[in-house]
């Protein structure tokens, strides 16, 4: 069979990038051989992996501190002591409360380590929520098209045609405040994305040559779906994901101020800076300061890798 003329140049192009690297000594690398190697040269996507890291072990180890019943914060988060605020407006950060306290007495820096631990979950089970139905919805969509393509296209358009924070208040205002119904709506309410990003890439993967050798040989739908297309298409929606948690945390951090969200006395970042911002105009800045810096610094990791790996397994982005 004779090979099309864009084949030939990505084989003419593998060839010389092969050649290079045995001129050069260098072992030829491999699809995400090559993404690690473009990714760790990108310095800010090294920082956000690194601000990543950090913030996963974190979270790791206080949830599980926290399914073994013990306390890794250095104080009780909840526990209220007036001794520590005398006046009713807390006490600066000192050795013992690097972050200092609120105003009734409780141990800032604690209630930070707890928040980091809400908001990742929330952060990584919205976004599995929303790929899940993503990766159910959309290679569907893409590989029959026609009625089924139609029909669910037009159900994430409806999705779409609303403003995301008003939707995800309206879904909270129906469901209620808490912690689980916070991840449940802001995944449902983001599956369309995934789901029209996979379709547009099986769109273009699904008459490939490997695809119509997999149905000459007698593979079922499904099994060139997952086997041979939906792989092939990943790449897109793993950037996608490390943006998407990001954007999950923010809108949890919104919720939260608005009340809706996780709810007390749990701590999460974004009702912390709803309960301190008044008291930074007092003067007590660090009740404010600390919860902000780690909200801002998270969601600027998962940003900054997210747009690292985007460049990374762009093919068109060749050095």
């Amino acid at each position: 069979m004779a090979r099309s003329k864009g084949d030939k140049i990505v084989a003419d192009e593998a060839t010389a990038s092969d050649s290079q690297a045995r001129a050069s000594g260098e072992k030829a690398l491999g699809l995400w051989g090559d993404t690690w190697r473009r990714l760790r040269r990108n310095k800010l996507a090294v920082v956000g992996m690194c601000i990543i890291s950090v913030f996963l072990v974190v979270g790791m180890a206080t949830e599980i501190a926290n399914i073994a019943g013990v306390n890794l914060a250095p104080y009780d988060p909840n526990q209220v002591d007036y001794k520590l605020s005398p006046t009713g407006l807390g006490s600066p950060p000192s050795l013992t409360h690097p972050f200092g306290t609120d105003y009734i007495g409780r141990d800032i820096f604690s209630r930070c380590l707890v928040a980091t631990r809400i908001s990742l979950i929330v952060g990584v089970i919205a976004v599995a929520i929303a790929v899940t139905m993503g990766l159910a919805l959309g290679p569907v969509s893409g590989f029959y098209g026609g009625a089924i393509d139609a029909a669910i296209m037009r159900l994430a358009d409806v999705f779409f045609a609303y403003p995301y924070i008003l939707f995800v208040l309206l879904i909270m205002t129906i469901l209620g405040p808490g912690f689980v119904n916070v991840f449940l709506a802001i995944g449902i309410l983001s599956w369309a994305t995934y789901a029209r990003l996979v379709r547009g890439q099986i769109l273009s993967i699904k008459t490939m040559e490997y695809v119509e050798a997999a149905r000459a040989q007698g593979a079922s739908d499904l099994r060139i779906i997952f086997r041979h297309v939906l792989p092939n298409s990943m790449a897109p929606i793993y950037v996608s994901m490390a943006m998407g948690v990001g954007g999950a945390i923010v809108t949890e951090a919104t919720l939260s101020y608005l009340g809706i969200g996780i709810q007390p006395p749990n701590a999460s970042w974004g009702k912390m800076i709803a309960d301190y911002v008044t008291y930074f105009q007092a003067g007590r800045w660090w009740m404010l300061t600390f919860p902000s810096i780690l909200l801002v610094v998270t969601v600027f990791g998962f940003i900054s890798f997210g747009n690292g790996l985007r460049d990374a397994t762009d093919p068109k982005l060749k050095e």
